[in-house]
């Protein structure tokens, strides 16, 4: 089994997984104010909760979007396993041609979703991931990762919408039971849910256009389990998906292991 991070601007997933199974999924708030140390007894305690010891963990790697806590987070999971992780980065073997511009500018989670997605599924697909921000990326036909979109994630939309206008509340995210709402709370729901869900139709719609048929549509997050079943296309929810594409490239690009 390897520790399987995924460091994104609100949360830090942390997954425990094998060729077998995910062992678990966890979740705990990215913070830069905290030390390796602190994390490091985060990641312990999050081991010691599902009953699993750190000499049962191989290794570890880690694919992050916030590059000022690299260095705390590297050193925490060195810390708990006893082993340096790997960082994904330019340089790594990942087994997918990026067809961009700058290859190199590319989110890490980005390219470790395609990479899980791409082993598990026909080509072409999508790939939407529902964090802080919503991705959608495009592998195409001949498995490059060809581009996609970047769009506000729904609860950055729904804190500007409050944050920005006097007479709109902070509210929880819910799915409304009618797009036509009755009450402020309601209308804001149905703007922020069903404008997201049109908004991912509308835009694989177009991809699917650009690619010349039906896409495989893959979502992952902790978001997308409330919104992808309101879409209209097919979507295969994986929550995890990141944490396999992570053991995939653990796997590449270790010495002991040879995978194609």
């Amino acid at each position: 089994m390897i520790l399987a991070i995924d460091m994104g601007n609100t949360n830090t997933v942390v997954g425990g997984i094998d060729e077998k199974k995910t062992y678990f999924i966890e979740r705990v708030t990215t913070d830069r104010s905290r030390t390796d140390t602190e994390y490091a007894v985060s990641f312990k305690n999050i081991l010691e909760m599902n009953h699993i010891s750190p000499s049962q963990i191989e290794g570890a790697i880690l694919s992050s979007v916030v590059p000022p806590l690299n260095t705390a987070i590297l050193r925490a999971a060195e810390k708990v396993t006893g082993r340096m992780p790997l960082l994904v980065g330019s340089g790594m073997k990942t087994g997918i041609n990026i067809l961009m511009d700058n290859p190199k500018t590319v989110g890490s989670d980005m390219i470790v979703d395609a990479v899980a997605a791409s082993h598990e599924h026909p080509l072409p697909l999508v790939v939407i991931d529902m964090g802080t921000a919503t991705t959608m990326s495009a592998v195409d036909q001949k498995g490059n990762y060809i581009g996609g979109v970047i769009l506000p994630g729904l609860k950055v939309s729904l804190d500007s919408l409050s944050g920005k206008t006097a007479q709109l509340p902070y509210i929880s995210l819910e799915v409304p039971e009618k797009t036509i709402g009755k009450n402020t709370i309601d209308c804001m729901r149905a703007g922020i849910i069903y404008g997201n869900v049109d908004m991912i139709d509308g835009i694989l719609d177009r991809m699917a256009a650009e690619l010349g048929c039906e896409p495989t549509v893959i979502a992952t997050g902790g978001l997308a389990r409330f919104i992808t079943p309101l879409c209209r296309h097919k979507i295969i929810y994986d929550d995890a998906l990141l944490l396999k594409g992570l053991l995939i490239l653990y796997r590449k690009n270790t010495a002991e292991h040879n995978w194609k």
